[in-house]
């Protein structure tokens, strides 16, 4: 059995991380974006994640990954197996699904079951990666590379939360809400302004530049790769700490009070930016949320919205031709003039 890389033993990449588990706590927050070099940890933080979230309960015999606590679902599976009934149910890992640049439209939405039409000559419904990664992640590496009639697909699905079909004599509706990530490296194309939008956060990695965090990488990694089952081991009480902070988190995260003067403060960052529409306002808000869920807070502070105002706003900006400076730079200088340092 593979094992995934352990999520407390990833070296450094402190907003990579943070950003992540935020998107974990609160998943309305609209994934994560990460952009850097090559070989910097984005994929193996995501699979460490999902490895390290507790198993989910799912309707048995049912491929879309349904909830069989929330009635409101509608799939075709599930309309077959309720029926009047209580369904039965499982447990199933969180799923990671990998979408490939080079996927088909067929592969990634869903199409009709050739196999299943010419033996038996019955239309059926063979589903795509948007169901495999309902209730999970969906991980887009070179995001920035994926075509353009995926990208129009995405912006569709992760703003209604569903999968439509209607081709080949099939119509066919079902949930596809995920947490989406995506990575590349920004020098080799940039990305839609469209679906960077549909990001919630974006963060900015880089290969480490200190000797001793090279070296504790690279040692650790060798580590790993050497006896996966002993290292896995012995980082699972960590891990597990990390996780009933994180479930700890998502219970409390209802309770963190967003008071009005965090709303104003949040607002009137935005404004300075010069953010476009109000997503951003939106994003910060929840993030800062979760993130003070996640530090065990009360209420919404400076200090939450200080920590998480990079990620949530630096690709929202607009290009400015009299600043030279990076939106990492614009929105830390905004965020000092504003909240302090």
């Amino acid at each position: 059995m593979a094992h995934a890389f352990p999520f407390s033993a990833i070296v450094g990449q402190e907003e990579m991380k943070t950003a992540i588990l935020i998107a974990a706590i609160d998943p309305s927050i609209g994934g994560v974006l990460v952009l850097g070099d090559r070989g910097t940890g984005k994929s193996t933080a995501v699979r460490a994640l999902a490895a390290l979230l507790p198993a989910i309960k799912a309707v048995v015999g049912c491929r879309y990954g349904c909830d069989p606590q929330d009635p409101t679902i509608r799939c075709p599976d599930c309309a077959r197996l309720r029926e009047g009934k209580a369904p039965k149910s499982h447990s199933i890992p969180v799923p990671v699904v990998d979408l490939p640049l080079g996927a088909t439209e067929d592969r990634v939405v869903g199409a009709l079951d050739l196999e299943r039409a010419l033996s038996q000559g019955v239309k059926a419904f063979e589903p795509g990666l948007l169901a495999q990664a309902n209730r999970g992640f969906l991980y887009i590496d070179e995001v920035n590379l994926l075509e353009d009639h995926l990208v129009d697909l995405l912006i569709d699905v992760a703003a209604s939360g569903e999968n439509v079909v209607e081709r080949e004599g099939l119509s066919v509706r079902h949930p596809a809400r995920f947490v989406l990530v995506g990575s590349g490296n920004p020098e080799e194309g940039e990305l839609r302004p469209q679906l960077l939008d549909r990001f919630g956060l974006s963060v900015e990695v880089k290969t480490p530049d200190q000797l001793a965090e090279r070296v504790e990488v690279v040692r650790r990694r060798d580590a790993f790769e050497r006896d996966g089952e002993a290292f896995v081991t012995a980082w699972k009480k960590e891990d597990e700490r990390i996780r009933r902070r994180l479930l700890a988190a998502r219970t409390r995260l209802a309770q963190v009070d967003l008071t009005e003067t965090a709303r104003e403060r949040a607002a009137t960052l935005c404004m300075a930016l010069g953010t476009d529409g109000l997503r951003g306002d939106l994003t910060l808000m929840r993030a800062a949320r979760a993130l003070a869920a996640w530090e065990g807070d009360a209420a919404v502070g400076d200090t939450h919205l200080r920590r998480i105002a990079a990620p949530a706003l630096r690709h929202r900006l607009r290009r400015n031709p009299l600043d030279n400076s990076g939106s990492s730079a614009r929105v830390e200088r905004a965020v000092a003039e504003l909240l302090g340092p």
